[in-house]
């Protein structure tokens, strides 16, 4: 019994060093800081630069469902060449959104083109695209200085645009060669040396270490396994059969059903669902998760593996605003810290609302909890983490989408922690959409939560409403994370928000503890003081005062000491 077990699981390392290298056609080398996302955990790789495999081929995903096959790494010039496995670039130009990845153009300008296709060939025009073409309709390519430019274009229809290196030419191209400037490991490489993610750093710090002695460890397992599978070949054979029969199959057949329903999951587009299919994943609304001001949360399944939350929306509160909001804003976004949108039902006058589950619930009971509950377990790096999480979310928001999206009601309660704590916003209901080139927008009532709405989205006396009103929300919910359970009563009245800002601006100048201080063990002064100072800038009174959130991204990459001390909120409130 133990030779066989001895001999299954040295057949499944085979088996697993058979896919790894399955995966490497023509010697392509995979390492930091791109890892296998069906082979190595996440904490392999750097955030972004994830690869799968598809037969033989190494997959890069971009956002928006873009799709590249690898030709070739470049770890020294940080460069990668990637080629469309269709053999039409422009197909997937026209969906990808370079600056919400991790990589850049070769050149960092590019030039704007647009498509149009026309019901038959132009005879005086160039610049036609036989991949996206078919009989009876050609695609031609406009450039702002002249591929097809002129009157008979007027009689084609505009199908897209899409930005493509300097040198247009590129769009009639199969492969394409990108820049990464983040993490910078060039400096590792040209010293003969391995970089990789700093040990116990949360802000994805690299550091060198040398490989010496990692490739005579690899090449001393290479000769173990050599010598290993020449003594034990016969009996592999003998368990190989009992091994497909029994356990391949029926792993390999698992493997690709769940394959199948992730890729149905992670689509751009939410799913419509029945009624009938909302009944059915709750159970007929059995498991009630909680209680909202637009309606009932309820805990449903899509499988047997995977979990949803379904918010059954009130038929007879508000004109439907909110779900409209909500799939508009959720419909169109996939970022790691905005609670994914699974799918919704709008089946007569019953709606819903179906999200991914994060099991551990909302920030909201670990700020607000009394001592020595949840709130103290999480330590100030993670509160940190939580931190440049939503940040990096609400970031997102604002300039990674196509429209800028403002969320109008952060706070710790629409703030969802999945099974690592990482953040996810949530709760899009008072949300808009407006150009990313606009610098305010109109509004005719306020909306969000008192103790977290900026003062211009109560009053236009201080101040166009903007993408800087939700800064000013981050600030208060940053504060309320240090601050702790002081910061209760900040919704009940103005007063509070008052007492309490100033009671966190008297404590940063005096050098006062400024956090929740349950478990002196948990508490970090460092992180706290950052935390307060970003926190302050954010709920400066004027909207031009704050930063963006861009910056505050950085502040809270950075170090503490090097941030500069921020002025009073309040000073020029009057």
């Amino acid at each position: 019994m133990l030779l066989f077990l001895f001999w299954s699981l040295l057949l499944t390392k085979l088996v697993e060093l058979a896919t790894s290298a399955s995966c490497k056609p023509h010697g392509l080398d995979i390492r930091f800081p791109f890892w296998l996302s069906d082979q190595q955990p996440d904490n392999h790789g750097y955030p972004g630069f994830e690869l799968s495999c598809n037969g033989k081929d190494t997959v890069l995903m971009l956002p928006y469902s873009v799709k590249f096959f690898v030709k070739n790494i470049d770890y020294k010039a940080q460069q990668i060449h990637v080629y469309d496995p269709d053999s039409c670039l422009p197909r997937q130009l026209i969906k990808l959104n370079i600056s919400a990845s991790a990589f850049s153009f070769i050149k960092e300008s590019t030039t704007k083109v647009t498509l149009f296709n026309c019901s038959s060939s132009l005879q005086s025009v160039s610049g036609e695209l036989p991949c996206l073409s078919s009989p009876g309709h050609k695609v031609y390519v406009s450039t702002s200085y002249g591929y097809a430019v002129g009157h008979s274009l007027l009689s084609c229809r505009e199908i897209g645009n899409l930005s493509v290196p300097p040198d247009v030419t590129s769009v009639y191209q199969t492969d394409l060669r990108l820049n990464w400037y983040k993490p910078m490991c060039s400096n590792c490489e040209a010293e003969g040396k391995g970089c990789r993610l700093k040990i116990n750093s949360t802000l994805n710090e690299t550091e060198c270490f040398s490989i010496e002695r990692q490739h005579t460890g690899a090449s001393i397992k290479i000769v173990v396994t050599g010598v290993v599978l020449g003594a034990f070949l016969l009996a592999l054979v003998s368990f190989g059969v009992y091994y497909y029969v029994f356990r391949f199959k029926k792993e390999t057949e698992s493997e690709l059903k769940m394959k199948r329903f992730l890729e149905d999951y992670h689509a751009l587009k939410p799913t419509r669902y029945s009624y009938a299919d909302i009944k059915r994943m709750t159970n007929q609304f059995e498991e009630k998760l909680g209680q909202g001001g637009y309606g009932t949360v309820f805990k449903g399944r899509l499988s047997s593996d995977v979990l949803v939350a379904v918010k059954v929306l009130d038929n007879f509160k508000g004109d439907g605003e909110e779900f409209i909001n909500e799939v508009g804003s959720m419909g169109r976004i996939h970022h790691r810290n905005v609670a994914r949108l699974v799918g919704f039902c709008a089946d007569g006058y019953k709606r819903a609302l179906v999200y991914e589950y994060l099991p551990n619930g909302s920030l909201e009971k670990f700020v607000f909890a009394d001592e020595g509950e949840n709130c103290c377990s999480l330590g100030y790096e993670k509160l940190q983490d939580i931190a440049l999480g939503i940040a990096r979310g609400i970031e997102y928001l604002h300039q990674g989408c196509d429209q800028q999206i403002l969320h109008f009601d952060i706070k710790p309660h629409n703030i969802l922690l999945d099974h690592k704590f990482n953040p996810k916003i949530s709760d899009f209901g008072l949300a808009k959409l407006c150009s990313k080139d606009k610098s305010s927008v109109s509004m005719t009532t306020a909306r969000g939560t008192m103790g977290y709405i900026a003062p211009e989205v109560l009053s236009r006396n201080f101040g166009n409403v903007s993408h800087k009103s939700d800064v000013y929300s981050f600030g208060m919910l940053l504060l309320q994370m240090v601050g702790g359970r002081e910061f209760v009563d900040v919704t009940v009245e103005s007063t509070s928000q008052d007492y309490f800002t100033e009671l966190r601006y008297n404590h940063l100048y005096k050098g006062e503890g400024l956090g929740i201080g349950a478990d002196d063990r948990l508490y970090n002064a460092n992180i706290a003081r950052k935390l307060t100072i970003v926190g302050l800038w954010c709920i400066q009174w004027h909207p031009a005062e704050r930063p963006s959130m861009k910056v505050v991204v950085q502040m809270l990459e950075g170090e503490g000491d090097n941030l500069p001390m921020p002025p009073h909120p309040y000073a020029s409130a009057v």
